[in-house]
């Protein structure tokens, strides 16, 4: 980053969470995740899945300064990409960050039908097989009321974080 620009950090009150324990992908989307229509990958893909995400017509907040960053935090291995690939093409996928027992889901985006879902559903399994506690999503979104996300105050938020960070928790081997 040069002189003069800055990553703003936002922590909204309330903050938006996906509970592991409560997490619901309906019936149609499990039948897809189980199909193997999506191939899973994991950090295969990072920058490609940052720049599909940042890639809207609406407008983003992944600068060039953004992008980097979080590629610097992957090289070290604290930022994580959850990719959906079809006929060997990125076809869907998330990024965050993952530190202690804690995920932060940064973004998603698909190509393809279903696929940000698949790397979703994905993640979740994950995080539960390697005992992960907190899969913060920051707002909630109509895409992520499907799931189950909730709202807790910023409050709870930090009691949640702070015992989700004192967890030893491996994303990747």
């Amino acid at each position: 980053m040069g002189f003069g620009k800055e990553i703003r950090w936002y922590s909204p009150d309330p903050r938006a969470i996906l509970p592991l324990e409560g997490f619901h992908a309906p019936k149609s989307l499990a039948q897809t995740c189980r199909s193997g229509k999506y191939e899973i990958r994991i950090d295969t893909a990072f920058r490609q899945v940052m720049l599909a995400c940042a890639d809207r017509s609406d407008g983003t907040w992944i600068t060039p300064a953004v992008l980097e960053a979080y590629c610097r935090l992957h090289a070290s291995r604290l930022a994580h990409s959850v990719e959906a690939w079809q006929a060997g093409a990125l076809a869907g996928g998330l990024y965050g960050v993952s530190l202690g027992g804690a995920f932060f889901g940064e973004s998603m985006f698909h190509r393809a039908r279903d696929a940000s879902k698949v790397a979703l559903v994905a993640l979740v399994e994950r995080m539960k097989s390697r005992n992960f506690v907190l899969l913060d999503v920051q707002f909630t979104t109509p895409h992520l009321e499907q799931f189950g996300v909730v709202e807790i105050p910023r409050d709870e938020y930090l009691q949640r974080l702070n015992a989700a960070l004192t967890r030893d928790c491996r994303f990747t081997d």
